[in-house]
Protein backbone atom coordinates (compact mmCIF):
# COMPACT_ATOMS: atom_id res chain seq x y z
CA UNK A 1 0.00 0.00 0.00
CA UNK A 2 1.33 3.65 -0.93
CA UNK A 3 2.63 4.86 2.19
CA UNK A 4 2.26 8.79 3.07
CA UNK A 5 3.71 10.93 5.18
CA UNK A 6 1.90 13.73 6.32
CA UNK A 7 3.76 16.65 8.99
CA UNK A 8 1.81 18.51 10.95
CA UNK A 9 -1.62 17.56 12.83
CA UNK A 10 -3.34 21.18 12.58
CA UNK A 11 -6.70 21.66 10.26
CA UNK A 12 -4.82 21.33 6.79
CA UNK A 13 -2.87 18.73 8.07
CA UNK A 14 -5.62 16.22 9.25
CA UNK A 15 -8.02 16.80 5.90
CA UNK A 16 -5.06 15.82 3.95
CA UNK A 17 -4.51 12.58 5.91
CA UNK A 18 -8.76 11.95 5.88
CA UNK A 19 -8.74 12.63 1.86
CA UNK A 20 -5.45 10.29 1.21
CA UNK A 21 -6.93 7.54 3.88
CA UNK A 22 -9.98 7.93 1.92
CA UNK A 23 -8.40 6.92 -1.74
CA UNK A 24 -6.59 3.81 -0.08
CA UNK A 25 -3.36 5.56 1.12
CA UNK A 26 -1.67 4.08 4.16
CA UNK A 27 -1.18 7.44 6.25
CA UNK A 28 1.14 8.13 9.20
CA UNK A 29 0.60 12.13 10.51
CA UNK A 30 3.67 13.26 12.75
CA UNK A 31 3.06 16.68 14.88
CA UNK A 32 5.59 17.65 17.27
CA UNK A 33 2.45 18.38 20.01
CA UNK A 34 1.04 15.84 22.46
CA UNK A 35 -2.72 16.18 20.36
CA UNK A 36 -4.10 17.35 16.94
CA UNK A 37 -4.81 20.82 17.17
CA UNK A 38 -2.74 22.37 19.34
CA UNK A 39 -1.57 25.37 17.56
CA UNK A 40 -3.11 27.52 15.49
CA UNK A 41 -6.23 25.03 14.86
CA UNK A 42 -6.98 25.23 18.68
CA UNK A 43 -8.94 28.67 19.32
CA UNK A 44 -9.02 31.05 15.58
CA UNK A 45 -11.80 33.05 15.69
CA UNK A 46 -14.40 30.24 14.19
CA UNK A 47 -15.32 31.91 10.84
CA UNK A 48 -15.80 29.73 7.60
CA UNK A 49 -16.04 32.67 5.43
CA UNK A 50 -15.58 32.73 2.52
CA UNK A 51 -16.84 35.87 2.77
CA UNK A 52 -13.67 37.00 4.33
CA UNK A 53 -11.72 36.28 0.83
CA UNK A 54 -10.11 39.46 0.18
CA UNK A 55 -6.34 39.00 0.11
CA UNK A 56 -4.54 41.81 2.41
CA UNK A 57 -2.66 42.63 -0.83
CA UNK A 58 -3.59 46.74 -0.92
CA UNK A 59 -2.27 50.33 -0.75
CA UNK A 60 -4.49 50.68 2.01
CA UNK A 61 -3.31 47.84 4.38
CA UNK A 62 0.25 49.04 3.96
CA UNK A 63 -0.78 52.54 4.78
CA UNK A 64 -2.90 51.93 7.75
CA UNK A 65 0.16 49.35 8.85
CA UNK A 66 2.14 52.47 8.89
CA UNK A 67 -0.23 54.69 10.52
CA UNK A 68 -0.77 51.67 13.55
CA UNK A 69 2.87 51.37 14.04
CA UNK A 70 2.57 53.41 17.01
CA UNK A 71 -0.58 52.42 18.80
CA UNK A 72 -0.09 48.97 20.92
CA UNK A 73 -3.97 47.96 20.47
CA UNK A 74 -3.96 48.67 16.69
CA UNK A 75 -5.55 45.82 14.68
CA UNK A 76 -2.65 45.66 12.56
CA UNK A 77 0.60 45.70 14.51
CA UNK A 78 4.57 45.58 13.13
CA UNK A 79 7.47 45.10 15.15
CA UNK A 80 9.97 46.93 13.48
CA UNK A 81 13.01 45.53 14.89
CA UNK A 82 15.07 44.51 12.30
CA UNK A 83 14.50 40.90 10.28
CA UNK A 84 15.59 40.16 7.04
CA UNK A 85 12.54 37.17 6.95
CA UNK A 86 9.87 39.88 7.90
CA UNK A 87 10.96 42.85 5.20
CA UNK A 88 11.92 40.60 2.49
CA UNK A 89 8.29 38.62 2.84
CA UNK A 90 7.13 42.41 3.22
CA UNK A 91 8.69 43.48 0.07
CA UNK A 92 7.00 40.32 -1.78
CA UNK A 93 4.17 41.53 -0.31
CA UNK A 94 3.50 44.69 -1.61
CA UNK A 95 4.83 43.31 -5.18
CA UNK A 96 1.53 40.98 -4.71
CA UNK A 97 -0.26 44.24 -4.79
CA UNK A 98 -0.99 43.85 -8.68
CA UNK A 99 -2.53 40.37 -8.36
CA UNK A 100 -5.05 41.47 -5.54
CA UNK A 101 -7.98 41.65 -8.01
CA UNK A 102 -7.30 37.76 -9.22
CA UNK A 103 -6.52 36.29 -5.89
CA UNK A 104 -9.27 37.27 -4.14
CA UNK A 105 -11.55 36.37 -6.87
CA UNK A 106 -9.84 32.87 -6.26
CA UNK A 107 -9.47 32.62 -2.90
CA UNK A 108 -13.48 33.09 -2.80
CA UNK A 109 -13.93 30.02 -4.98
CA UNK A 110 -12.04 28.35 -3.61
CA UNK A 111 -14.03 29.16 0.06
CA UNK A 112 -17.29 28.14 -1.63
CA UNK A 113 -15.86 24.50 -3.08
CA UNK A 114 -14.48 24.19 0.84
CA UNK A 115 -17.89 24.04 2.23
CA UNK A 116 -19.07 20.99 0.14
CA UNK A 117 -16.33 19.25 1.14
CA UNK A 118 -16.20 20.14 5.10
CA UNK A 119 -19.97 19.04 5.66
CA UNK A 120 -19.58 16.14 3.55
CA UNK A 121 -17.13 15.00 5.71
CA UNK A 122 -18.53 16.18 9.38
CA UNK A 123 -21.61 14.42 8.60
CA UNK A 124 -20.15 11.49 7.26
CA UNK A 125 -18.00 11.08 10.37
CA UNK A 126 -20.57 12.14 13.01
CA UNK A 127 -18.23 15.11 13.99
CA UNK A 128 -20.26 17.56 16.63
CA UNK A 129 -18.08 20.67 16.36
CA UNK A 130 -20.95 23.26 16.96
CA UNK A 131 -22.26 24.23 13.58
CA UNK A 132 -24.34 27.16 13.20
CA UNK A 133 -25.11 27.96 9.58
CA UNK A 134 -26.87 31.49 10.23
CA UNK A 135 -24.49 33.34 7.87
CA UNK A 136 -21.87 36.05 8.59
CA UNK A 137 -22.53 39.41 8.59
CA UNK A 138 -20.12 42.67 7.97
CA UNK A 139 -20.94 46.05 9.57
CA UNK A 140 -19.42 49.50 8.74
CA UNK A 141 -19.74 52.51 10.64
CA UNK A 142 -19.76 55.05 7.94
CA UNK A 143 -20.17 55.70 4.49
CA UNK A 144 -16.61 55.78 3.11
CA UNK A 145 -15.29 52.72 4.47
CA UNK A 146 -18.98 50.63 3.36
CA UNK A 147 -17.85 52.15 -0.15
CA UNK A 148 -14.45 50.56 -0.09
CA UNK A 149 -15.95 47.51 1.23
CA UNK A 150 -18.63 47.47 -1.79
CA UNK A 151 -15.41 47.42 -4.51
CA UNK A 152 -14.43 44.14 -2.51
CA UNK A 153 -17.65 42.73 -2.59
CA UNK A 154 -17.77 43.17 -6.40
CA UNK A 155 -14.69 40.71 -6.58
CA UNK A 156 -16.24 38.26 -4.60
CA UNK A 157 -19.84 38.04 -6.42
CA UNK A 158 -17.37 37.39 -9.35
CA UNK A 159 -16.10 34.58 -7.92
CA UNK A 160 -19.78 33.42 -7.08
CA UNK A 161 -20.47 34.53 -3.45
CA UNK A 162 -23.92 35.35 -2.65
CA UNK A 163 -23.75 38.83 -0.69
CA UNK A 164 -26.50 41.26 0.03
CA UNK A 165 -25.57 45.04 1.27
CA UNK A 166 -27.87 45.46 4.56
CA UNK A 167 -29.61 48.93 6.66
CA UNK A 168 -28.92 49.70 9.66
CA UNK A 169 -32.42 48.21 10.01
CA UNK A 170 -31.63 45.00 8.38
CA UNK A 171 -28.65 44.61 10.39
CA UNK A 172 -30.89 45.27 13.68
CA UNK A 173 -33.16 42.33 12.49
CA UNK A 174 -30.26 39.89 11.68
CA UNK A 175 -28.81 40.05 14.71
CA UNK A 176 -31.34 42.06 17.34
CA UNK A 177 -28.32 41.89 20.07
CA UNK A 178 -25.95 43.62 18.25
CA UNK A 179 -25.48 47.36 19.83
CA UNK A 180 -24.47 50.30 18.22
CA UNK A 181 -25.03 52.84 15.43
CA UNK A 182 -24.04 51.59 11.78
CA UNK A 183 -24.15 53.22 8.29
CA UNK A 184 -24.27 49.73 6.91
CA UNK A 185 -23.59 46.34 6.10
CA UNK A 186 -23.20 43.15 3.92
CA UNK A 187 -24.67 39.77 5.08
CA UNK A 188 -23.37 36.11 3.35
CA UNK A 189 -26.25 33.74 4.27
CA UNK A 190 -24.09 30.54 2.93
CA UNK A 191 -21.18 31.48 5.56
CA UNK A 192 -20.96 29.79 8.94
CA UNK A 193 -19.09 28.89 12.05
CA UNK A 194 -17.99 26.13 14.07
CA UNK A 195 -15.23 25.01 16.43
CA UNK A 196 -12.47 23.99 14.62
CA UNK A 197 -10.63 22.36 17.44
CA UNK A 198 -13.61 19.80 17.82
CA UNK A 199 -13.95 19.39 14.10
CA UNK A 200 -10.19 18.65 13.89
CA UNK A 201 -9.96 16.55 16.63
CA UNK A 202 -13.13 14.69 16.05
CA UNK A 203 -11.63 14.03 12.00
CA UNK A 204 -8.28 12.76 13.82
CA UNK A 205 -10.33 10.27 15.21
CA UNK A 206 -11.88 9.49 12.64
CA UNK A 207 -8.73 9.29 10.54
CA UNK A 208 -7.77 6.68 13.42
CA UNK A 209 -10.43 4.71 12.68
CA UNK A 210 -9.58 4.19 9.04
CA UNK A 211 -6.35 3.13 9.75
CA UNK A 212 -3.86 6.63 9.98
CA UNK A 213 -0.99 6.33 12.46
CA UNK A 214 -0.42 9.56 14.80
CA UNK A 215 2.76 10.00 15.88
CA UNK A 216 2.36 12.58 18.34
CA UNK A 217 5.56 14.67 20.71
CA UNK A 218 7.37 14.16 17.12
CA UNK A 219 9.72 16.69 16.57
CA UNK A 220 10.76 16.64 12.78
CA UNK A 221 15.11 17.09 12.77
CA UNK A 222 15.90 16.07 9.25
CA UNK A 223 13.71 15.03 5.80
CA UNK A 224 15.34 13.51 2.97
CA UNK A 225 13.65 12.99 -0.45
CA UNK A 226 14.48 11.14 -3.83
CA UNK A 227 13.25 8.96 -6.79
CA UNK A 228 13.20 6.48 -4.47
CA UNK A 229 11.18 7.60 -1.46
CA UNK A 230 11.23 9.74 1.46
CA UNK A 231 13.08 9.37 5.01
CA UNK A 232 12.31 11.36 7.60
CA UNK A 233 14.49 11.91 11.23
CA UNK A 234 12.44 12.67 13.85
CA UNK A 235 12.46 12.93 18.25
CA UNK A 236 10.23 11.88 20.39
CA UNK A 237 10.30 14.84 22.51
CA UNK A 238 8.02 13.41 25.35
CA UNK A 239 11.05 10.71 26.38
CA UNK A 240 13.97 12.22 24.82
CA UNK A 241 14.70 15.59 26.82
CA UNK A 242 17.72 16.43 25.55
CA UNK A 243 16.43 15.29 21.76
CA UNK A 244 19.43 13.00 21.04
CA UNK A 245 17.32 9.86 20.23
CA UNK A 246 15.62 10.26 16.85
CA UNK A 247 13.45 7.55 14.98
CA UNK A 248 13.52 7.46 10.95
CA UNK A 249 9.88 7.01 8.89
CA UNK A 250 9.95 5.85 5.56
CA UNK A 251 7.54 6.49 2.95
CA UNK A 252 6.67 6.94 -0.07
CA UNK A 253 5.81 10.61 -0.02
CA UNK A 254 5.44 13.18 2.20
CA UNK A 255 3.22 15.90 2.48
CA UNK A 256 4.33 19.35 4.46
CA UNK A 257 1.42 20.45 6.43
CA UNK A 258 3.33 22.42 9.45
CA UNK A 259 1.87 25.67 9.36
CA UNK A 260 4.79 28.35 10.60
CA UNK A 261 7.09 25.31 10.58
CA UNK A 262 7.20 24.61 7.11
CA UNK A 263 9.47 26.80 5.88
CA UNK A 264 12.43 25.42 7.51
CA UNK A 265 11.00 21.73 6.17
CA UNK A 266 10.76 23.30 2.65
CA UNK A 267 14.50 24.63 3.08
CA UNK A 268 15.64 21.32 3.76
CA UNK A 269 14.02 19.59 0.65
CA UNK A 270 15.57 22.30 -1.83
CA UNK A 271 12.40 24.54 -1.59
CA UNK A 272 11.43 28.17 -1.02
CA UNK A 273 8.01 28.49 0.74
CA UNK A 274 7.94 31.69 2.01
CA UNK A 275 5.98 32.09 4.97
CA UNK A 276 6.01 34.46 7.73
CA UNK A 277 3.90 33.89 11.20
CA UNK A 278 1.13 36.31 11.49
CA UNK A 279 0.04 36.48 14.93
CA UNK A 280 -3.57 36.52 16.06
CA UNK A 281 -5.63 36.86 19.26
CA UNK A 282 -8.71 35.57 20.41
CA UNK A 283 -10.72 35.13 24.05
CA UNK A 284 -13.20 33.03 24.58
CA UNK A 285 -16.19 34.14 27.07
CA UNK A 286 -17.83 31.66 29.09
CA UNK A 287 -21.91 32.53 29.26
CA UNK A 288 -22.01 31.25 32.49
CA UNK A 289 -25.75 33.11 32.98
CA UNK A 290 -29.05 33.02 31.51
CA UNK A 291 -28.57 36.56 30.85
CA UNK A 292 -25.31 36.21 28.94
CA UNK A 293 -26.89 33.85 26.89
CA UNK A 294 -29.91 35.30 25.55
CA UNK A 295 -27.98 38.46 24.84
CA UNK A 296 -24.82 36.95 23.05
CA UNK A 297 -25.19 36.47 19.25
CA UNK A 298 -25.98 33.71 17.34
CA UNK A 299 -25.13 35.26 13.77
CA UNK A 300 -21.81 35.84 13.18
CA UNK A 301 -19.98 39.31 12.72
CA UNK A 302 -17.08 40.88 11.64
CA UNK A 303 -16.52 44.36 12.20
CA UNK A 304 -14.41 46.00 9.61
CA UNK A 305 -13.30 48.77 11.42
CA UNK A 306 -11.82 46.86 14.03
CA UNK A 307 -10.70 43.54 12.43
CA UNK A 308 -12.46 41.51 15.03
CA UNK A 309 -14.98 38.58 14.54
CA UNK A 310 -17.26 36.96 16.26
CA UNK A 311 -18.69 32.82 16.67
CA UNK A 312 -21.22 31.12 18.66
CA UNK A 313 -20.06 28.14 19.71
CA UNK A 314 -22.69 26.27 21.45
CA UNK A 315 -24.83 27.37 24.06
CA UNK A 316 -22.35 28.44 26.77
CA UNK A 317 -19.46 30.16 24.66
CA UNK A 318 -18.79 33.21 22.60
CA UNK A 319 -15.61 33.84 20.60
CA UNK A 320 -14.11 37.20 19.92
CA UNK A 321 -10.86 37.14 17.95
CA UNK A 322 -8.93 39.48 15.58
CA UNK A 323 -5.55 41.98 15.37
CA UNK A 324 -2.53 40.65 12.82
CA UNK A 325 0.93 41.00 14.43
CA UNK A 326 4.25 40.86 12.77
CA UNK A 327 6.22 39.92 15.75
CA UNK A 328 8.38 36.63 14.43
CA UNK A 329 7.79 33.52 16.08
CA UNK A 330 6.44 35.08 19.19
CA UNK A 331 3.98 33.13 21.19
CA UNK A 332 3.49 35.47 24.08
CA UNK A 333 -0.11 36.42 25.33
CA UNK A 334 -0.24 39.93 25.57
CA UNK A 335 -2.41 41.89 27.89
CA UNK A 336 -2.66 45.42 25.66
CA UNK A 337 -3.77 42.94 22.79
CA UNK A 338 -6.36 41.29 24.40
CA UNK A 339 -7.86 43.99 26.16
CA UNK A 340 -9.38 45.80 23.27
CA UNK A 341 -11.47 42.42 22.53
CA UNK A 342 -12.35 42.20 25.94
CA UNK A 343 -13.36 46.09 25.80
CA UNK A 344 -14.73 45.73 22.07
CA UNK A 345 -17.33 42.73 23.73
CA UNK A 346 -18.52 44.73 26.34
CA UNK A 347 -19.70 47.66 24.26
CA UNK A 348 -20.91 45.82 21.75
CA UNK A 349 -23.18 43.54 23.78
CA UNK A 350 -24.85 42.68 27.35
CA UNK A 351 -22.46 39.47 27.89
CA UNK A 352 -20.71 39.08 31.40
CA UNK A 353 -16.88 39.00 30.50
CA UNK A 354 -15.98 37.37 33.78
CA UNK A 355 -14.86 34.09 32.94
CA UNK A 356 -12.46 34.97 29.44
CA UNK A 357 -10.31 32.83 28.07
CA UNK A 358 -7.74 34.32 26.41
CA UNK A 359 -5.43 32.68 23.21
CA UNK A 360 -2.97 33.39 20.51
CA UNK A 361 -1.80 31.50 17.48
CA UNK A 362 0.29 32.24 14.56
CA UNK A 363 -1.17 32.37 11.29
CA UNK A 364 1.10 30.72 8.14
CA UNK A 365 0.93 33.50 5.64
CA UNK A 366 2.43 33.53 1.99
CA UNK A 367 3.49 37.13 0.96
CA UNK A 368 0.52 36.68 -1.99
CA UNK A 369 -1.91 35.10 0.80
CA UNK A 370 -1.99 32.43 -1.18
CA UNK A 371 -1.70 28.81 -0.09
CA UNK A 372 1.19 26.70 -0.83
CA UNK A 373 -0.47 23.66 -2.39
CA UNK A 374 1.18 21.59 -5.17
CA UNK A 375 4.53 19.39 -5.76
CA UNK A 376 7.95 20.25 -4.64
CA UNK A 377 11.10 20.42 -6.61
CA UNK A 378 12.11 17.00 -5.54
CA UNK A 379 10.16 13.54 -6.34
CA UNK A 380 7.36 12.67 -3.96
CA UNK A 381 7.13 15.97 -2.16
CA UNK A 382 3.64 17.53 -1.55
CA UNK A 383 2.71 21.13 0.20
CA UNK A 384 -0.71 21.76 1.90
CA UNK A 385 0.37 25.09 3.73
CA UNK A 386 0.31 28.65 3.54
CA UNK A 387 -3.11 29.12 4.19
CA UNK A 388 -2.65 32.21 6.26
CA UNK A 389 -5.94 33.53 8.16
CA UNK A 390 -8.11 31.36 6.00
CA UNK A 391 -7.35 27.51 6.97
CA UNK A 392 -10.13 26.48 8.79
CA UNK A 393 -11.96 27.88 5.52
CA UNK A 394 -10.02 26.57 2.71
CA UNK A 395 -8.48 23.29 4.16
CA UNK A 396 -10.83 20.95 2.94
CA UNK A 397 -11.01 22.50 -0.49
CA UNK A 398 -6.93 22.30 -0.55
CA UNK A 399 -7.11 18.91 0.68
CA UNK A 400 -8.80 17.67 -2.29
CA UNK A 401 -6.94 19.75 -4.88
CA UNK A 402 -3.67 17.87 -3.11
CA UNK A 403 -5.20 14.48 -3.74
CA UNK A 404 -6.00 14.81 -7.19
CA UNK A 405 -2.14 15.79 -7.66
CA UNK A 406 -0.43 12.93 -5.63
CA UNK A 407 -2.95 10.60 -7.43
CA UNK A 408 -1.34 11.28 -10.40
CA UNK A 409 1.81 11.02 -9.70
CA UNK A 410 1.62 8.55 -7.32
CA UNK A 411 -1.11 6.39 -7.16
CA UNK A 412 -2.47 4.31 -4.00
CA UNK A 413 -1.75 0.66 -4.72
Amino acid sequence: MTHIAVIGAGITGVTTAYARATRGYRVTVLDRQRYPAMETSFANGGQLSASNAEVWNSTATILKGLKWMTQRDAPLLLNPKPSWHKYSWLAEFVGQIRNYRANTIETTRLAIAAREHLFRMAETEGIDFNLEKRGILHVYYDKASFEVASKANQLMVEGGLERHAMTPEEIRNIEPSLRGHYHAGFYTPSDSTGDIHKFTRGLADACKRRGVTFLQDAAIRHVVADATGVRIQWSDISQDKDNSATDVLEADAVVVCAGVGSRTIAAQLGDRVNIYPVKGYSITVHLDTQESQDNAPWVSLLDEQAKIVTSRLGQDRFRIAGTAEYNGENRDIRADRIEPLVRWTRHHFNVETARVVPWTGLRPMMPDMMPRVGAGRRPRVFYNTGHGHLGWTLSAATAELLTQQVQNTLPAR
